[in-house]
């Protein structure tokens, strides 16, 4: 992985705790605006975490298959991917 290991790793413990929490609310027999806005929370950190790893991912592995000529596959699993945001 070329992202910032030390950054992907706090940003993806962050959304387990906030993920925990929700957890709890749910146990807790929360209000669901509430818990919904949790889950929102730790949706919008994984996201962030993801398009930072894929921004990596484009600079580093995309620009070698670029540079060496080997496209195709980089451009499907980038096409996969795409597919799967959208």
């Amino acid at each position: 992985m070329k992202a910032d290991r030390e950054e992907m790793t706090r940003l993806v413990k962050t959304a387990r705790g906030q993920l925990d929490g929700v957890l709890r609310m749910i146990e807790e027999d929360r209000y669901c605006i509430d818990i919904s806005n949790q889950l929102l929370a730790a949706i919008a950190v994984l996201r962030k975490a993801d398009r930072e790893i894929l921004k990596a991912h484009i600079g580093s592995c995309v620009r070698t298959a670029i540079e060496s000529g080997d496209t195709e596959t980089k451009i499907a699993e980038l096409t996969g991917m795409i597919e799967k945001l959208i």
